[in-house]
C-alpha cells in the first residue's frame, strides 16, 4: 500500500512486488517537492529560486502573499495556465499510471486531477471513489480527496460532499482513504509545523462502524503514525514519495 507518490515512478514499479494486490491512496502528482525544490512541475516552469520562495512564504502561512507572488509568475508565462499544468500533469501521469502493477485498487489525493485518470487507468487499475470492493474475502471502502485549505488544491472538496462519500461507504474491514481522521496527532506534520486538514466525518464513521483498519496518507511527517480508535488500528502508510517503501496489510 502507497499514498503521496508524488512523482516516484522508479519505486512504484516494484511496489506491488509479493502481494496480492497493490493499494494507492492517491497524490501521484508533483507538483513542488518541500524537500528538493529543483523538483517538479512549479519549478520546470520557474525556477528553483522562486520555488524557494513559495516554499517560504506557505511554510510561514503567508498564503496570501503566496498566491500573490503566484499570481505575478504566472502573468509572466507565455500560454494558457490550466494548459500548461495539465500538460505537465498528463507527461506525470502517463509514466505513473504505466508503472502500477495488475491488479492495483486507487483513489485520489487531494492534488490530483480526477478527470484524467479515466485516460490513464488501464484494465488492472480499478479506480475507486466513495466505493467498496471486495479483495482478498475482505470489503475495502475507499474515499479520495481532500477537504477546502488556503492551499487551494486541485481536488478539494466541501465538508458535506465529502461526508457523503464515506456514508456511501458504510460499513467496511479497511476503510481507505487520502487524508487522516481529525485527530491532532494524526494531523500534525512536525516538519511543515501546521495542522492539515483531517475528517471529522472519518472520525466518526471510524467510531460508529468499527473498521479493522482505518490506513490514510496526506499528512507527511506526522506526529503519531499509528493508533487505535476503539477497535480500530488507523496507519499512516507513509510518504512513498520519499521512503520508496510500501506499507503491507497482512491478514
Amino acid at each position: 500500500m502507497v499514498s503521496d507518490v508524488h512523482g516516484n515512478a522508479r519505486d512504484l514499479a516494484r511496489a506491488g512486488e509479493g502481494a496480492d494486490a497493490l493499494i494507492c491512496l492517491g497524490d501521484l502528482v508533483l507538483f513542488l517537492d518541500y524537500a528538493d525544490h529543483t523538483r517538479g512541475i512549479f519549478p520546470d516552469l520557474f525556477g528553483a529560486a522562486n520555488a524557494d520562495r513559495i516554499v517560504e512564504l506557505r511554510t510561514a502561512r503567508r498564503f496570501a502573499e503566496a498566491r500573490e507572488f503566484g499570481a505575478r509568475l504566472w502573468a509572466g508565462v507565455g500560454g494558457d495556465r490550466r494548459e500548461l499544468i495539465e500538460g505537465a500533469v498528463r507527461k506525470q501521469y502517463a509514466e505513473l499510471f504505466a508503472a502500477f502493477p495488475t491488479p492495483t485498487y486507487a483513489t485520489y489525493g487531494n492534488v490530483d486531477m480526477p478527470p484524467l485518470w479515466r485516460e490513464y487507468a488501464g484494465p488492472g487499475t480499478t479506480v475507486l471513489d466513495g466505493e467498496r470492493v471486495e479483495i482478498g474475502g475482505r470489503v475495502f471502502g475507499f474515499v479520495g480527496g481532500g477537504l477546502r485549505t488556503p492551499m487551494r488544491t486541485p481536488y478539494e472538496i466541501s465538508d458535506e460532499e465529502y461526508a457523503a462519500k464515506i456514508e456511501a461507504v458504510g460499513e467496511v474491514d479497511v476503510l481507505c482513504t487520502h487524508i487522516p481522521p481529525e485527530v491532532p496527532e494524526l494531523v500534525y506534520d512536525t516538519v511543515a509545523r501546521r495542522f492539515e486538514r483531517g475528517s471529522r466525518a472519518l472520525l466518526d464513521a471510524i467510531r460508529r462502524t468499527r473498521p479493522r483498519y482505518a490506513l490514510f496518507g496526506h499528512v507527511h511527517q506526522p506526529l503519531v503514525r499509528r493508533m487505535r480508535i476503539g477497535a480500530t488500528e488507523c496507519v499512516n502508510v507513509g510518504h512513498f514519495a520519499s521512503t520508496g517503501r510500501p506499507w503491507a496489510l497482512e491478514w
